[in-house]
């Protein structure tokens, strides 16, 4: 376990310390206190190791047993995804390696299969959520990834800005913070990838009315989520759109993003699209 990783593991853990209200663990929360959530010597003395041992494990500083971090991970009252994460950052959980910068080629069962939704925009990722391959239901809707500059194919880059062709999500925080949770669980155990660190800060320059989102280190899995979708347009035509990620087993490390019609006139509005 190196240096990086430590560090990345002490900071998810502080991250999750400050999330902790001390009546949330059974414990008198009497007291001023400099800083939200529990103290270190809390969160020791509910995991069953030292003080000084903590303080290290947060600093970087030691590697330790997978039975010491399931103790402080549950003393934490860490969701699963973040569990998970944890234990993948210390080392105890196999993580799919991020791959190659760039994009890499998109087998063609996985091509075929998005090509065969005329009615469902849908798009290939990859862990970074970096843009692979689109079907002919996204690029109508949404402009083509493929014109932009090889950087900004990037899903979380074109939502936080201009989402594509003219339109923009109405409401669209839930989603954009999804997505980013999603982004961090994949790609922290990674710290020094540079593509990684590329899109947060971008998004950072892009989006510092949002600062406070791209400095979050929470982690979950992306829950599918419904979003508005206003049409620049004349007609200000107002779209309803399902988000959700699939894994798809032929390609290991991606996901597929759906984007199924959420209401009756979206609907009716791809399928015209699709008899075209």
């Amino acid at each position: 376990m190196d240096m990086a990783l430590r560090r990345e593991l002490g900071a998810h853990l502080r991250a999750a310390r400050a999330q902790v209200a001390p009546r949330d663990v059974g414990l008198d929360g009497g007291g001023r206190r400099r800083a939200p959530g529990l103290r270190r010597e809390e969160v020791a003395a509910l995991s069953g190791v030292s003080v000084a041992w903590y303080t290290w494990l947060e600093q970087g500083r030691v590697t330790t047993s997978r039975q010491v971090i399931d103790a402080v991970c549950r003393a934490l009252r860490m969701a699963p995804d973040a569990h998970r994460h944890a234990l993948s950052l210390a080392g105890f959980r196999t993580a799919t390696p991020l791959g190659q910068e760039g994009g890499a080629a998109v087998g063609a069962a996985t091509q075929d299969l998005i090509d065969a939704w005329p009615t469902t925009p849908a798009l290939v990722l990859d862990a970074r959520l970096d843009i692979l391959a689109s079907n002919a239901a996204y690029r109508r809707f949404w402009g083509d990834p493929g014109d932009a500059p090889q950087a900004r194919r990037n899903l979380l880059l074109r939502l936080a800005s201009d989402a594509g062709d003219g339109r923009r999500l109405i409401g669209g925080g839930p989603l954009l913070r999804g997505l980013y949770r999603q982004f961090r669980a994949a790609t922290g155990h990674e710290p020094d990838d540079p593509r990684a660190a590329e899109i947060v800060g971008l998004l950072a320059a892009e989006r510092p009315d949002a600062a406070h989102w791209w400095r979050c280190r929470a982690v979950a899995d992306f829950a599918p989520t419904t979003v508005d979708v206003a049409d620049a347009g004349a007609d200000g035509a107002a779209f309803r759109l399902a988000f959700a990620l699939l894994r798809p087993v032929a390609e290991p490390g991606g996901y597929i993003l759906t984007q199924t019609p959420g209401d009756t006139a979206t609907r009716g509005f791809f399928a015209r699209c699709g008899a075209a």
